[in-house]
């Protein structure tokens, strides 16, 4: 039976055997999220708006029911490479992956505290003050992805996964 630093030996040999596919699956993650939160923050987020008043309650339901299908498994995935990030990176990409790994938390703080709180007040009807909170408040997550990709695509860079003697 493995004791725990025979554990943690087979994790670190682990990860090191998969670090290449570990940059790639990093810098994929963070670009479709990138661009997930760019397509709602300027298109659906802004859209909510010109809903009649009627049909918000259905289709804020059907917005939050069809996108947490597609968001919770990327963001899991996300986070779990950000955790295996903070753990496997070599010295060259470590304070890179660390800072990786807290925008993820920025990210996640930020829509457990209040993307989710706006969601929940507009699942009770038209609320034109959380609607703006909810757009204004994205913003963070916005830049927060978009940096994230940028270090996901350099981390696969240095890594030599995108370099052009991969």
């Amino acid at each position: 039976m493995l004791d725990a630093l025979d554990a943690l030996d087979a994790l670190d040999a682990l990860a090191a055997a998969h670090l290449g596919a570990l940059l790639l699956l990093n810098a994929a993650l963070s670009l479709v999220l990138a661009g997930l939160i760019w397509v709602i923050q300027v298109v659906h987020y802004p859209l909510f708006a010109l809903v009649g008043r009627a049909e918000h309650g259905a289709y804020h339901a059907a917005h939050v029911r069809r996108i947490t299908w597609l968001v919770a498994p990327l963001m899991g995935a996300e986070l779990l490479c950000a955790l295996a990030l903070w753990w496997a990176a070599p010295p060259p990409l470590l304070g890179a992956a660390r800072a990786g790994a807290g925008l993820v938390g920025v990210i996640w703080a930020s829509t457990a505290l209040v993307q989710v709180p706006a969601h929940d007040r507009l699942a009770r009807g038209w609320d034109a003050a959380a609607h703006a909170r909810l757009v204004r408040s994205n913003w963070v997550r916005t830049a927060a992805w978009t940096v994230r990709a940028g270090g996901g695509v350099w981390g696969a860079w240095v890594g030599g996964l995108l370099s052009s003697g991969a």
